[in-house]
């Protein structure tokens, strides 16, 4: 382990968040992810065998917040690698164009086993985690006082990945799955025959313990799912103006009823849909089509001559000691 005081050892979490992953879930998440990327042989660790190696986890992509690292960290265990940290999750990255972020050592070809799919939960919860302190960031600027959140429209089999990158990144996960909270969208209503008979009926499986959310398309839809006795109201797709409008007419009839915007909010829209009638602003975009951050794994190894490139910039320097370069 690096003798640095900036490096450390992800034995235990180091963000509040990663407490709420069950260690058994990283595991099983960590093996299909390997058991999807190497099915059955791996030709290529024939080329680098099991001889023991350091790689260099760079992010570059300037300016990021780093989430997934519990992930990162479960798949290399799982291969016999170790992971030791430069930035734990919530930091920002940045602002060099080329930052180290964490060091891995293990075999050869177990760390490269474990190269890809590692990289690919960190680079997706990253990316998610930016977008999610952005809006948080925006939020705040525009003194409002609600909840900025998530939504159901994530990646299979990637959901828990990206509700931890939210969390890391300061927003609301909003519901976890079908489970939970229960949301009644317009095809329920549909289906039921009316807002009251949905209501009616959900309350009759979910008790006291579950809230229900009704999505609406007017203050009128609104008002019946309120007297009905959801929980929250979701006026959906409305234009900011009639949202705010909606909002306040709801909210002077039924206090304690939450408020959901949703539908059409993007983040260069976001601010026209504060008021301090709304509760929470969900955003889809949120995970689709969220840019991921960039980042790469290089294994070092030492180069007994008096040139080589340096990991962090590919810059050739001259010494006259042995340096690292690519592997």
């Amino acid at each position: 382990m690096p003798t640095n005081s900036k490096f450390r050892r992800m034995s235990q979490p180091k963000h509040p968040a990663a407490h709420s992953l069950p260690r058994h879930t990283l595991t099983r998440l960590a093996r299909e992810w390997l058991a999807e990327d190497t099915p059955n042989f791996d030709p290529a660790g024939v080329c680098v065998g099991s001889r023991g190696v350091e790689a260099r986890l760079l992010c570059k992509t300037p300016d990021s917040i780093l989430a997934g690292s519990p992930f990162f960290a479960a798949v290399f265990a799982e291969v016999g690698c170790t992971v030791d940290w430069v930035y734990q999750d919530g930091a920002e990255i940045g602002p060099d164009a080329v930052t180290l972020t964490a060091v891995v050592r293990g075999p050869a070809r177990c760390l490269l086993l474990g190269e890809r799919p590692a990289l690919n939960c960190l680079a997706r919860a990253s990316g998610i985690a930016t977008r999610c302190a952005q809006l948080r960031a925006m939020a705040k600027a525009g003194g409002w006082h609600g909840e900025v959140a998530g939504t159901r429209k994530t990646t299979p089999g990637f959901r828990l990945v990206e509700k931890y990158a939210m969390l890391v990144g300061g927003v609301s996960t909003h519901r976890q799955d079908l489970s939970g909270m229960v949301m009644l969208k317009d095809n329920h209503v549909w289906a039921s025959g009316s807002i009251t008979e949905a209501v009616k009926a959900a309350r009759s499986v979910c008790g006291f313990s579950s809230k229900i959310e009704v999505e609406c398309r007017s203050t009128a839809e609104g008002r019946e799912a309120a007297g009905g006795g959801a929980d929250i109201v979701m006026l959906d797709n409305f234009h900011p103006q009639e949202l705010h409008a909606a909002a306040r007419a709801l909210k002077d009839e039924f206090p304690a009823l939450l408020i959901e915007a949703s539908g059409g909010v993007t983040p260069e829209n976001l601010a026209l849909y504060f008021s301090p009638h709304v509760d929470i602003i969900s955003l889809g975009c949120i995970t689709q089509g969220c840019p991921v951050v960039d980042f790469s794994l290089k294994v070092q190894k030492v180069q007994n001559a008096h040139q080589a490139c340096t990991p962090e910039t590919g810059s050739k320097q001259t010494s006259p000691k042995c340096r690292e370069t690519f592997f």
